[in-house]
């Protein structure tokens, strides 16, 4: 009769997996962690990026159509220098938290995708001026922090700019103007300015 007591057991890596100690148990919790958090961050900064360019932003007729038209009539679509600023450079901010903050905004814009609220010509204009006021409120919120991205007071030849233009840069330079109070429509055209004040127009 054979001893039960010398009966060989199943015992290695297997058991670990069926009945895990403390300190495997910690451990794998913490590789499976570390392991999750980088496909779910790498995850979701690809869907960032996805959605952060300017193909993505004209991928509704509304913003081809629209407002795209207009903007390749403009210095910012194309220039001597042939730097191009696009939709997200200066409608996303670039720092992290503000950029998620704004991408939070933009599920409203989605909400009116689906109702339909600007998908005609004649809805459109008919809510420019809004739609208009929205963006110039963000902007001198933030003292026109996407402008900033490229254009600097400081680094601003002065003696190349007309005398109006040094006048109000230097307003600019200590605070008391920001860039969308003189360059509304720089980039798009203007709403009926009528409910505006009269001083709100094109600053080239």
């Amino acid at each position: 009769m054979a001893d039960k007591q010398h009966t060989p057991q199943r015992g290695g890596i297997w058991d670990i997996f069926k009945r895990p100690s403390s300190r495997y148990s910690m451990g794998g919790l913490l590789l499976t962690g570390v392991v999750a958090g980088v496909i779910f961050w790498g995850g979701f900064n690809t869907a960032m990026e996805a959605t952060n360019n300017e193909g993505f932003c004209i991928s509704c007729h509304e913003m081809r159509d629209y407002v795209y038209e207009e903007y390749k009539d403009t210095v910012h679509y194309s220039n001597r220098t042939g730097v191009r600023a696009t939709c997200p450079d200066c409608h996303v901010p670039k720092e992290w938290t503000y950029k998620m903050m704004r991408k939070i905004q933009a599920s409203n814009e989605l909400w009116h995708k689906a109702l339909g609220s600007i998908n005609t010509p004649e809805k459109f204009e008919a809510k420019r001026l809004q739609l208009a006021r929205n963006v110039w409120k963000t902007m001198k919120k933030t003292d026109s922090r996407e402008c900033r991205n490229c254009h600097n007071f400081e680094s601003m030849d002065y003696t190349e700019q007309g005398r109006r233009s040094v006048a109000q840069h230097e307003k600019g330079l200590v605070g008391d103007k920001t860039c969308i109070d003189c360059h509304k429509g720089i980039a798009h055209s203007l709403p009926a300015m009528y409910e505006e004040d009269p001083s709100a127009a094109i600053g080239q």
